[in-house]
C-alpha cells in the first residue's frame, strides 16, 4: 500500500502540554468534558484555533499541576483527543540532559525512546484481538520534519535524533543511574511512556517537544526544582510561537504511514 494514497489532509491539531504551558490559545476557545472507557482525560480539553486551524489542548499534569507523572490517565487523554477528532499529536515535555552539548534551554526532537517505567497501563489492547504495533520508528517523520524545519525559521533549532529514556518519576535519579542512562540515551524525562505507544495503538501521528530544563544528576549537582521552573519560564514563550507557527503547517496531508499503523499490527 502506498501510504500517502489515501491521506486526507489533517483537520484537527492537539496539544499535550507538560510542565509549564498552560494554555496555547490567544482568542475564544470552548471545553470539553468528556469520558472514556479508560475513566476520565487530566483536564476537560480546551478547543480553539492557531492560524485557522481546529486545534484542542489538554493539560498532561490537570489543572494546576496536580497530577503526578506514574498517576496520568495516559489512556483517557489519548482516546479522549482521537475521539474528539484529533488527527495528530503534537506534546511539550520537561526533559533533563544525559549530554554536555544539550544545555538548559535546548529544544529536542527525541527519535527514538528506552522505556524504564513499572507500573503503568501500557496498551488499549487488554483483551479479545492481540495487536502488536510496530515502534521500531516511534515518531512520525512528518511531524519531526515540519517542527525541525519551523525551529529553523524561527531560530528555536531543535536537537534532532536524540535518544529519550522514559523513567517511571516522581523522584529524580540517583548517581549511579544517572550514569547508566548516559550510555544510552542523550535527555531524560517521565511522560513519553506510555503516551507515544497509546498514540501509535490509535493511529495517530506524535512528535514530542522536548526542552532542556536541566543537567541531570551524573553531572554532579543535584537536580533542583527551583532551577527547572525558571529554566521553564524563560523559555516556555519560545515554545508557545514556535507552535503558532508549527500547527498550521500541520494542516495539509501527511506524508507518513501512521494512520495505518494496525493494518498489518492484528494476529
Amino acid at each position: 500500500m502506498n501510504p500517502n494514497a489515501e491521506n486526507p489532509p489533517r483537520r484537527t491539531i492537539a496539544v499535550i502540554g507538560g510542565s509549564g504551558l498552560s494554555g496555547i490559545f490567544a482568542g475564544e476557545s470552548k471545553r470539553h468534558r468528556i469520558s472514556t472507557p479508560w475513566g476520565a482525560p487530566s483536564a476537560p480539553i480546551e478547543e480553539g484555533r492557531v492560524g485557522g486551524v481546529r486545534t484542542l489542548f489538554l493539560p498532561r499534569h490537570g489543572v494546576g499541576h496536580t497530577i503526578p507523572p506514574h498517576r496520568v490517565n495516559y489512556r483517557a487523554n489519548i482516546d479522549a483527543l482521537r475521539a474528539l477528532g484529533a488527527d495528530a499529536i503534537v506534546t511539550v515535555s520537561s526533559v533533563g540532559s544525559l549530554r554536555n552539548e544539550l544545555a538548559p534551554g535546548t529544544f529536542v526532537l527525541p527519535g527514538q525512546f528506552v522505556d524504564f517505567t513499572k507500573q503503568r497501563p501500557t496498551t488499549f489492547h487488554d483483551g479479545g484481538r492481540v495487536y502488536h504495533v510496530s515502534m521500531a520508528d516511534p515518531f512520525c517523520p512528518d511531524l519531526l520534519a515540519q517542527a525541525a524545519a519551523t525551529g529553523r525559521e524561527l531560530s528555536s533549532p531543535f536537537a534532532e535524533g536524540s535518544t529519550y529514556v522514559c523513567v517511571e518519576g516522581p523522584r529524580f535519579s540517583t548517581r549511579a543511574e544517572s550514569k547508566f542512562f548516559r550510555g544510552f540515551a542523550d535527555i531524560i524525562g517521565m511522560t513519553l511512556v506510555p503516551e507515544v505507544t497509546l498514540a501509535r495503538e490509535r493511529c495517530l501521528c506524535y512528535a514530542c517537544l522536548a526542552m532542556v530544563t536541566d543537567y541531570d544528576v551524573w553531572a554532579e549537582h543535584p537536580v533542583e526544582m527551583s532551577e527547572i521552573i525558571e529554566t521553564m519560564n524563560r523559555n516556555v514563550e519560545r515554545m508557545r510561537k514556535l507552535l503558532s507557527a508549527l500547527i498550521p503547517r500541520l494542516a495539509r496531508a501527511p506524508t507518513c504511514a501512521c494512520a495505518h499503523a494496525l493494518d498489518q499490527a492484528g494476529v
